[in-house]
């Protein structure tokens, strides 16, 4: 029973086990002596007075004393070996000033964890040569699934998620690795198409809605045990009738610039109103071309890519991404670019974002000082291709397949010719490929520390108390099977209030920059989706959990989420004495923080997260291998830090906006 308390505990009863006999005996030899004297015909009053100044002496001076060696003992010798033993155990031995009293001891420990780090080092080179082809390998099918229009998910024999791509993330907002996929597609759809497989079939169609309430399209296919879903949110395109479709768009693209040019005594207000309509009629076009037309480019193409070869006006805007192929739209516009210089033109490519349009659409624009070119010219530039490699390949079907048209107009004392395109509204900025399929192989119910599906997460802001101050930033990364998996939650939040200049000198938020940001109940509401189902682990856990609880009432977000907090990890390893803020507990790690990133939310989440995957290897050596092993060890740590996991209300102190 006593090698489950800690060292230093250990020490200390040791030796007030010691205090307890010496005390014992002085008491027994008091007695001996108060007989002896009692026996002499000593005066009993004199006697006392004798014995208990002795005793005060004598009890005083040997509880001193065993104090003083006890403090010695704790300082240099019992402290310093509970700090190399979770420096070992986390491969960090740290330099204890006071293990110069361990002899060799210290000295050892970290010529132990020098040489493991040589091993992991040399390992590490080891297996680097052999991990390179394979990781090639990986980056270039990461490049070629990320850019699958589709959206492509794979699920464990469970139904558990184990890979998704962006289009999935688009397509199902909220997918994550290690949930089941009925979350995102309920109904029997899938049960249905799981049916269709086990009776033989290779591959099956699927029509189902997301659980948003968006229907999609898509085929079901066993792999492994598990299912391959490739969803689309559009069925698939029956021909369509491009030559009718060409000829009404030809008469729309015509009919707005002509009426642009009309002279003579048309009312105003009528030649408006003809030119609103005509508009319209264009419009409603392209949506029925793309409606119906089953090529058209839903991916996303920069405006870098469609000016390649042109010469683009100075203020062409940065990053925008448009609904076209870059290759056809970029060997149209070129091909109209070649032919105007050949009638003596010098035309620029700029661009106009039509914000106020419902679809949200920019236009291209081939721009020049002179004349407007005649539509019948254009038209016949429309009826080449731009490819002659490609003769089938004309302007017009180009445009066919993008659902828009072209046409010529004079503005400004400048002819152009005018080109809309739809704004693209996803482009993802990372590979979009997020993907573990190790959680086939585990238990979905294990509670080890290493199978658990967490989120790490941090937040700004305010000042300190939960019940009053407010969450300015709020950052999270998962984790699943002891690893990052990519997947991370990161905002700013418009408190409603003013942010203290106090809390700003802290974290560097300012009014300004949370003026846009979304509030609370728009940014906790997402969170909570985010981490449903998960650990939540954080570095000063009771602080962090205290504010996401308080807010519920307003939010409607609850967070039941267990709790884990790495302070109290911490202290599993080195014990309470030691230093436990995240910046003492990352450089006994070897964890560095850039000081830019320090006390922003996903800075410290980062740091809080490296941490805690180092530290769960070493709790395992410790027997701490899973979770309810952690719940329990914690009770002994209670006077150091409260509880994450109780309700709110019932204590919520800690660090503030320099949480950790």
């Amino acid at each position: 029973m006593l090698t489950r308390l800690s060292l230093r505990l250990r020490v200390l009863l040791i030796f007030a086990g010691l205090a307890a006999a010496i005390l014992a005996a002085l008491a027994v030899a008091l007695w001996v002596a108060g007989a002896g004297l009692a026996g002499r015909g000593v005066p009993v009053q004199a006697m006392l007075d004798a014995l208990v100044q002795a005793a005060l002496i004598a009890g005083f001076g040997a509880l001193g004393m065993v104090v003083w060696i006890w403090l010695l003992f704790d300082r240099n010798v019992a402290r310093p070996i509970e700090l190399l033993a979770g420096g070992l155990r986390t491969g960090q031995a740290p330099e204890i000033e006071e293990a110069r009293y361990l002899a060799d001891l210290g000295p050892a420990a970290r010529d132990a964890a020098e040489a493991r780090a040589r091993s992991a080092e040399a390992l590490a080179d080891a297996i680097a040569e052999h991990a390179a082809d394979l990781q090639r390998e990986k980056a270039t099918l990461e490049s070629i699934l990320a850019d699958i229009g589709a959206g492509a998910v794979m699920t464990d024999p469970a139904g558990r998620v184990m890979f998704y791509n962006a289009s999935a993330a688009h397509l199902l907002p909220g997918i994550a690795l290690d949930r089941p996929i009925e979350r995102h597609l309920p109904g029997g759809a899938l049960e249905a198409g799981a049916a269709r497989l086990a009776a033989g079939a290779a591959a099956t169609d699927l029509t189902c809605l997301s659980s948003a309430g968006q229907r999609l399209w898509g085929r079901m296919r066993r792999i492994d045990g598990g299912t391959l879903l490739i969803l689309n949110d559009r069925p698939p395109q029956r021909p369509a009738p491009r030559d009718l479709l060409e000829t009404l768009r030809r008469h729309a693209a015509t009919l707005v610039p002509m009426l642009g040019a009309l002279e003579g005594p048309i009312p105003p207000a009528l030649a408006q109103a003809i030119r609103a309509e005509g508009q319209g009629l264009a419009n409603a076009l392209r949506a029925l071309t793309e409606a119906m037309s089953g090529d058209a480019p839903r991916g996303g193409a920069g405006l870098n890519e469609l000016a390649a070869g042109l010469d683009p006006a100075p203020d062409l805007p940065p990053r925008l991404m448009l609904m076209a192929d870059a290759a056809g739209v970029n060997g149209l516009l070129r091909h109209l670019d070649r032919r105007l210089r050949e009638q003596g033109a010098t035309p620029r490519l700029a661009a106009e974002v039509e914000a106020e349009a419902e679809a949200s659409e920019a236009r291209l624009l081939l721009l020049w000082t002179g004349a407007p070119l005649p539509m019948d010219r254009l038209e016949s530039w429309l009826a080449e291709p731009p490819d002659p490699a490609q003769p089938e390949l004309t302007g017009h079907e180009i445009l066919a397949a993008h659902a828009t048209g072209i046409w010529t107009e004079a503005r400004d004392g400048q002819a152009r010719l005018v080109l809309p395109l739809p704004i693209a509204s996803h482009r993802p900025d990372r590979a979009g490929l997020t993907y573990d399929f190790a959680l086939a192989r585990r238990g979905a119910a294990s509670s080890r520390l290493a199978d658990l599906t967490c989120v790490v997460f941090d937040t700004e802001t305010t000042g300190l108390d939960p019940a009053t101050d407010r969450i300015v930033q709020i950052a999270g990364l998962r984790i699943a099977r002891g690893r990052l998996t990519g997947e991370r939650f990161d905002t700013l939040v418009n408190p409603g209030r003013p942010i203290p200049p106090a809390s700003t000198a802290v974290h560097g938020i300012t009014d300004a920059m949370v003026a846009d940001a979304p509030d609370m109940v728009t940014a906790l509401t997402a969170f909570r989706h985010f981490t449903e189902d998960a650990v939540l682990v954080a570095h000063n856990a009771p602080f962090d959990m205290g504010f996401l609880r308080r807010a519920a009432p307003e939010t409607g977000a609850h967070f039941d989420n267990q709790a884990l907090d790495t302070i109290l990890l911490s202290a599993m390893l080195w014990g309470q004495s030691a230093p436990h803020s995240l910046d003492a507990l990352t450089e006994r790690l070897g964890i560095v923080i850039p000081p830019e990133e320090r006390h922003t939310a996903m800075g410290d989440t980062r740091a809080t997260a490296e941490a805690y995957l180092r530290l769960i290897a070493a709790l395992e050596a410790k027997g701490l291998e899973r979770f309810e092993d952690i719940m329990a060890e914690a009770r002994r740590h209670r006077r150091l830090i409260d509880d994450a996991n109780r309700p709110a209300g019932d204590a919520a102190s800690g660090s503030g906006p320099s949480a950790g």
